[in-house]
């Protein structure tokens, strides 16, 4: 199981929200970049970066920050935020990103994601970020109808390399994430699950190795304060079965 750390882009800083409020931004690094440097250093294979002021506007925001995270590390990128058609799909992937995230897209344009995943095998996930089950979009601004699992299932056959499921309630709370949720996502469909939202604690950790079809977990805040070391974290979900 792959740690995907986090890195939240606002105004140009690494940044953790609560609950997804704009308003309740924690500044934790000023250099992105940097960040990303040391979450390599520390043997992290992947890294998991959000544009959450292009989420948003709708268009990307943090550009130069993520082609300086981009040009300083080597491991593999995913970034959502802001992606909201195809030629903002190619110019990313063109930049060096290993993966596109597609959000609001998935509920405002579901094609598109379809789409991107033919013309991109491999390279387009699906972030289905929900609160009280119901999925968000827009920056978490607007909450729709749709069920968190009914939006999974849109993208079965779509050919999309992962879900980023995001419990919004738990998101930077750091009161441990909805395993529950979680589980019932995995279970809904074949495609590997990303978790996020909530993780605190190594406990939290060990609860979401137990989740069959889970591929990774997404923390942000727990490892910028400290309460998760990246070696530790690393080693708790190296012992989980693969997905």
């Amino acid at each position: 199981m792959i740690l995907y750390p986090a890195i939240d882009l606002k105004a140009g800083a690494c940044v953790r929200l609560l609950r997804g409020d704009m308003e309740q931004a924690t500044v934790f690094n000023t250099d992105p970049a940097g960040q990303a440097a040391a979450f390599e250093a520390a043997g992290c294979q992947w890294l998991h970066l959000v544009d959450l002021d292009g989420a948003f506007a709708g268009q990307p925001e943090n550009a130069a920050a993520v082609e300086a995270i981009l040009a300083r590390v080597s491991v593999p990128v995913q970034l959502g935020g802001g992606v909201r058609d195809m030629a903002t799909v190619e110019r990313w992937l063109d930049k060096g990103l290993a993966r596109v995230i597609l959000g609001t897209a998935a509920v405002r344009d579901p094609e598109l994601v379809r789409r991107a995943a033919r013309a991109f095998p491999g390279q387009i996930a699906v972030g289905i970020d929900a609160r009280a089950g119901r999925v968000a979009v827009a920056g978490w601004a607007e909450t729709t109808d749709l069920s968190a699992e009914d939006l999974a299932r849109r993208f079965e056959d779509a050919g999309v390399a992962a879900l980023i499921y995001t419990d919004i309630d738990r998101d930077g709370a750091m009161a441990g994430p909805n395993v529950a949720a979680t589980a019932a996502m995995a279970q809904t469909v074949a495609i590997p699950v990303i978790a996020s939202g909530g993780v605190s604690s190594l406990d939290d950790l060990r609860a979401l190795t137990a989740v069959p079809g889970l591929d990774g977990v997404s923390s942000g805040r727990a490892l910028y304060d400290g309460r998760i070391a990246v070696a530790e974290a690393m080693a708790v979900l190296a012992g989980a079965p693969a997905a």
